[in-house]
């Protein structure tokens, strides 16, 4: 049985089912840590000066905090308790800071919302949890969308 599952959560509807299949793994004694990874925004420069880019992180940040606050939330109705954290991506991949966050913390197992992205989507998009899979030296649960 796993003892300390991370969970990253990014508000969607398949990391709301990462997030229940998550509480299905452990019991009253396993910890749980759900993290947001704040996205890093390309500075564009030609053009686009009219853009405030600290603003549009400060909103990016403040929307994680309410996605984090909503997540504890459903684990708390859940009668379970959870930490939480956020990160800025930085110039850093979100899948690294993801498996960052599950190093430093000591995680058992990382579960993961996959959207199944494929094609031109996956391409332009990418795949965090294909990321996560990737780089990770833990088990990864990959909870598929709808």
């Amino acid at each position: 049985m796993y003892q300390r599952i991370l969970v990253p959560v990014d508000g969607s509807p398949t990391s709301q089912r990462a997030l229940q299949e998550a509480l299905q793994q452990g019991d009253n004694a396993t910890q749980v840590r759900l993290l947001h990874v704040v996205p890093s925004y390309v500075t564009l420069t030609e053009g686009y000066e009219f853009i405030d880019y600290e603003e549009l992180h400060k909103a990016a940040r403040t929307t994680g905090e309410h996605i984090l606050a909503d997540a504890a939330e459903q684990v708390r109705q859940a009668g379970r308790t959870a930490e939480t954290e956020i990160r800025d991506a930085g110039s850093e991949r979100i899948a690294s800071v993801i498996e960052d966050e599950a190093q430093r913390w000591q995680a058992d197992l990382i579960v993961i919302g996959t959207h199944g992205r494929t094609g031109l989507n996956r391409l332009l998009l990418g795949s965090v949890a294909e990321g996560v899979v990737r780089v990770s030296t833990m088990p990864v649960l990959l909870i598929r969308a709808e």
